[in-house]
This record gives C-alpha cells, structure tokens and sequence, in this order.
C-alpha cells in the first residue's frame, strides 16, 4: 500500500469533497492517506516543502509551482460569482488604506493586486482574522474569501467590490481559485490513483450529501449550517467534479495574465493538468 501526505483545507468545500477518503467511505484504490487539515496560506507554503505528495492550494501558487507539481482534475474551485470580496468596515476610505491579504501565496493576493492599482499598505493576515481586524478598526480594507462571502453583511461590513465579479467581467472566464495539485514525481500509475480515489470520494459527498455534514461542521469557522451549505452550493459545482475544456481555459488566462503582470516567471513551465 502506498502512502500518500495530503493535505486539504478546513473550508466546507474541501471537507465535503474528501469526506469519502477522511471517513474511509470509498475505495482508496490502494492508498494510504494521511491527511491534514489547515489553512490554505500553510498548504501554499507546503508546496516549497517536503510536507506533501498531494495538496489543495491557490492557482496563484501552483502557476510558480509548476516544474514540479501538476493539478487534479478533481477537487478544484472555480466558477462564477465565487472571488473574493474586498470590505471595509466604514463607508470612508483613506488615500492609503491599511489593506489586509489571506496570504501572499492565495489567488485572492494576486486578484487584489492585478485589478486594483490603488494598492495601499498590504499586510497579511490568516482569512479568518480579517474581518475581526476590520471591525477593530485595525485595517482600512480587507479581502475576505470562503465563508466570509456569506456572512459580512451580517457583521455590519460594507463591500468595496466583489474582484471575482470583476474579473468576470474583464475575462468572461470563471475565477479558478484552488485546485488539488500532486507532485509529478509520483510516477503516472499512483497519480491516475490519487485522480480515481478524489474523485469517488467527491461523488460519494454529492450522493451522501447529509452524511458530509458532521465532518464538514467539525472543521468550519462558520458553524451555521445555512452557511456551511451555501458554501458548498458555490464551490462544488461541475468544474469541481472535471476541469473540462473550460476549466483549463480559465487557468490559461491565469496564467497569461500572471506572466504579463510579472507574477510568474518567464521560466516556469505551463501548469498542466493531469491527463492533457
């Protein structure tokens, strides 16, 4: 049996997603996982590491990874109406705002910086302490992803833009977010595993939607179940079960623009996709 270091994050969709590999619900196709939970800044960092075989990470990230790290056809975030928000916590905004990022490695970061010239201060931040530090008055801006979507109006935050919306509207392609990535130097047979075992777990969340629940509650920064379910509403969707044709797409003009924006070096390989 070979064991696999995968790491997800805690996010509702992540935890739906595996919920057939964490409770052993699906055919492993002779894998062993050893699976851990944390944030999706930790994970991009995983990358540079030895930490993982197989992990869930930003595009951001995976485009400067792609010498050595392919992506999943499985298990990705992408579509519309999914980006990140940009919030402020009054309806005045200074010159020079104090700006607050969930990583420097996350899509969000680059989508910040790609659509918005008036930059600021930037600072980063674990996504969950971003809308605290807003309402604390510790930052002028934040860009907030995952649960936050749902949930700031609630807190009394305002919405500066919505930089998915607006990246929609510049590329008529979905926002690729996150992907499921493995490292290429796991040789062609226990990759086509990996791909088999993501896959059947997620359809076995899709048929067992309720059984996911618990697992996904476990690991939430939201525990209302309304939250937790429009989350996974969003984020699971046909490009989450294959990145098809239109998938791809999307992370071509990632790509493509990231280059052009000096975010990924000319050197850097194409990021592929397993089985293209």
């Amino acid at each position: 049996m070979s064991r696999i270091r995968l790491g997800i994050s805690t996010c509702p969709n992540d935890t739906f997603a595996f919920h057939g590999i964490l409770s052993g619900s699906v055919d492993a196709h002779g894998l062993e996982f050893d699976i851990k939970l944390m944030d999706v800044e930790e994970l991009n960092r995983g990358l540079a590491t030895d930490t993982f075989d197989v992990a869930k990470a930003s595009f951001a990230t995976a485009l400067r990874a792609a010498r050595d790290w392919l992506v999943l056809p499985s298990g990705s975030a992408l579509g519309f109406g999914v980006g990140p928000v940009l919030l402020s916590a009054t309806a005045s905004i200074p010159v020079h705002p104090r700006v607050l990022l969930p990583g420097e490695g996350t899509t969000a970061a680059m989508l910040y910086a790609l659509l918005r010239q008036d930059v600021g201060e930037i600072r980063h931040a674990v996504f969950n302490q971003i809308m605290p530090a807003l309402e604390r008055g510790d930052a002028d801006l934040g860009v907030c992803i995952h649960e936050g979507r749902f949930t700031y109006a609630s807190r009394g935050l305002h919405l500066v833009e919505d930089l998915g919306e607006r990246w929609e509207q510049e590329t008529g392609v979905p926002l690729p977010l996150g992907g499921i990535l493995a490292r290429r130097n796991l040789g062609p047979d226990i990759l086509a595993r990996v791909q088999s075992a993501v896959r059947a777990s997620l359809q076995h969340g899709l048929a067992n939607r309720d059984k996911a629940l618990s697992t996904m509650r476990r690991h939430a920064q939201e525990l209302d179940d309304a939250v937790i379910w429009s989350h996974v509403d969003l984020y699971v969707n046909e490009w989450t079960l294959d990145l098809g044709d239109r998938g791809r797409a999307a992370l071509n003009v990632l790509s493509k623009r990231g280059r052009e924006a000096g975010f990924v070096a000319a050197d850097v390989p194409p990021l592929q996709v397993l089985g293209s």
